[in-house]
């Protein structure tokens, strides 16, 4: 009985297992598409949740924007550039020519007003001085003859004088002939004659000193220009001949400038030079120092602007001239034309509609964002516009437009980086 029990165990096992084997493939056909419903359903579900939670989110949550605070002592500057330049610049060189033998100064050099700079071959011209200062000599010696004559005619004169009046009073007595007195008057005449030509040569050999003084002081002149002299206190920026150069009168030997009237040759837009009156403060940035800001004023504005850049040229004076620096260094000036002791800003990208006088601009107020028409004033250079009418006084303007920006909707400050 036992035996024929286990035997039917045996039997049933493999009918059972088949049938095991037939219901999980019946379940595995059956699963499958009850899986996939359920996933379906449960991504449905959950894309409804995110878009509900992103309408929510973009029209409905508040937004986090960044707000301008006003500004206090606000300085609208223009700006420009332009070069180092001297007021005072000066090209000098002889007025006659001759051969350069001397030269006593090079580029960089300070010389001082009244120096010797370079030097002509003068033997020749020195020798015409002497020649002058010896006629001078002669002359005056011919003055000192002249002068004796005069005093030798004079005697002569008073002698025949003092004849003639004997003679006269002879023939008036009858002790003497008529004739021995005419020839007494004769000679008293002639002495005149003698003594008033004396004097007229001494009048020509005064004369003549006058005229030979007159040669010398024109040949120490001509030889003083053989000499080159500083005229002011300067800086040699140019040396343009060397020893033993034949010059013409005229040419060019040094270029000098007066280290006292550096300043900035500016180039300031035609659109923004109206602005600039002289004396306003400025900044000037050398381009070999980048990161000191020089102060400086406006010294001057020419009348005449460039026709075809368009540009006005304003001269820019140092406060205090620096140290360094090079003539023709580029450099960048910032003019403060106006200061504002208060002022609230806004960039340009955060305008809309910007026109000339004005354009809208987002404010939160009491929460919330309201789109406003206001009014502008200055540009700053960094592209910041006045805001001088429109918003109101409990509102705050929005400095960056982003997405979600909406009449009505709520906002908050977002919080700003610390510096």
């Amino acid at each position: 009985m036992e035996e024929g029990k286990h035997a039917m165990l045996d039997t049933a096992k493999p009918a059972m297992k088949n049938a095991a084997s037939v219901a999980s493939g019946v379940e595995t056909r059956r699963n499958p598409t009850a899986r996939w419903h359920f996933v379906y359903l449960a991504a449905v579900a959950i894309l409804v949740a995110a878009a509900g939670f992103a309408g929510w989110s973009r029209f409905l949550s508040p937004i986090k924007v960044a707000v301008s605070h006003p500004a206090a002592n606000v300085a609208v500057q223009v700006f420009g550039l332009g070069t180092v330049e001297a007021r005072v610049t000066s090209k000098v060189g002889f007025k006659i020519s001759g051969i350069l033998v001397d030269l006593r100064a090079d580029v960089g050099d300070r010389v001082a007003k009244g120096a010797i700079l370079a030097r002509l071959d003068d033997r020749e011209q020195a020798a015409q001085v002497a020649r002058s200062k010896a006629a001078v000599e002669q002359a005056e010696a011919n003055l000192e003859k002249a002068n004796a004559s005069v005093q030798k005619a004079q005697a002569n004169y008073e002698n025949a004088k003092r004849i003639n009046e004997r003679r006269q009073a002879l023939v008036q007595s009858r002790a003497a002939s008529v004739e021995t007195a005419e020839t007494a008057q004769a000679v008293q005449d002639a002495a005149l004659g003698d003594l008033n030509l004396a004097k007229s040569d001494v009048a020509v050999a005064k004369a003549t000193i006058a005229d030979a003084k007159a040669q010398e002081r024109q040949q120490e002149v001509t030889l003083d220009f053989h000499t080159l002299i500083v005229p002011y206190d300067a800086m040699v920026t140019a040396r343009l001949k060397e020893l033993g150069s034949a010059l013409a009168a005229n040419e060019p030997v040094f270029t000098l400038i007066d280290p006292k009237t550096v300043w900035v040759l500016a180039y300031i837009d035609e659109s923004k030079a109206g602005e600039i009156k002289a004396g306003e403060p400025a900044e000037i940035v050398l381009r070999s120092h980048p990161n000191a800001r020089l102060k400086g004023r406006v010294a001057r504005i020419e009348p005449e602007s460039d026709r075809v850049n368009e540009e006005r040229r304003i001269e820019v004076a140092f406060d205090r001239i620096p140290a360094y620096g090079n003539l023709g260094e580029q450099a960048e000036v910032y003019i403060t034309t106006v200061h504002l002791p208060r002022a609230l800003l806004v960039p340009e990208a955060a305008i809309v509609g910007l026109g000339k006088d004005g354009g809208k601009v987002w404010t939160l107020e009491d929460g919330r964002l309201r789109l406003r028409e206001v009014s502008i004033g200055h540009r700053l250079l960094d592209g910041r516009y006045e805001i001088t009418g429109g918003v109101p006084a409990n509102a705050v303007v929005v400095t960056q437009l982003r997405s979600g920006l909406r009449e009505g909707r709520a906002a908050e400050i977002a919080s700003e980086p610390k510096r």
